[in-house]
């Protein structure tokens, strides 16, 4: 008798436990908070929050990191000045300059040409017309207005600045102003710079060769007053 009623427990226990599963969910859970988040959801709701959201705007004053200030707007003035003040803070270099390429063939040379011509393929087909070229006497480029025209755009073109960082606006402008020596017959910004400093080193070598010959000759004046 004791046998049969253990036994039929036993079952009422094991149909009851059968009975609560759910094959969706956890059923029994040992240390809730393991499987349970204890913290806030990021951008969740939350009381305990001032606006009822855990997501808070930066502190004032605060830029992201990576960013660098442009103070410039988005005006002719502005622009006038970028075209003058803005100087390029990157080393010119042969990994720069075809970084540049890259980037101006992915984002420029649809509308402005391989060649800054303004002769790109969107222009070809018609879709924009009176692209002007890099070497457009009028426009008379330089790094800093091509730097400041990728950030704000400039009449049809919209802005760059989503697309290409700090040092890859640079970087094409680099670009650029190479097509624009190319266009106008003139050498590149690496042959400039090596002219420049072979340049410098003649004229080194020069004043160090006048500096030796004056202090020759200065002996020689002292030693035939010392005669």
């Amino acid at each position: 008798m004791k046998n049969s009623l253990h036994i039929t427990i036993a079952l009422l226990v094991a149909s009851t436990l059968v009975s609560c599963f759910n094959e969706k969910e956890r059923n029994y859970q040992y240390f809730p908070n393991m499987y349970q988040p204890v913290g806030y959801e990021a951008y969740g709701e939350g009381d305990i929050f001032v606006n009822g959201q855990e997501a808070k705007l930066p502190a004032e004053g605060s830029v992201p990191r990576g960013y660098v200030p442009f103070d410039y707007e988005n005006t002719t003035a502005d622009k006038a000045r970028a075209k003058t003040e803005l100087k390029n803070p990157f080393e010119i270099s042969e990994e720069n300059i075809n970084e540049g390429e890259a980037l101006y063939t992915i984002y420029c040379a649809v509308c402005h040409g391989d060649k800054g011509d303004g002769q790109g393929i969107l222009a070809e087909r018609e879709k924009f017309l009176g692209i002007p070229s890099y070497a457009d006497p009028a426009r008379d480029i330089t790094m800093g207005d091509t730097y400041f025209v990728q950030v704000h755009g400039l009449n049809a073109m919209g802005s760059y600045a989503s697309q290409v960082d700090h040092k890859e606006r640079w970087q094409i402008a680099m670009h650029v102003m190479d097509l624009k020596a190319a266009l106008n017959g003139n050498p590149g910004l690496l042959e400039s710079k090596k002219q420049n400093t072979s340049d410098s080193t003649e004229v080194d070598t020069s004043e160090q060769d006048n500096d030796n010959t004056n202090d020759t000759e200065a002996s020689n004046t002292s030693e035939e007053e010392t005669n």
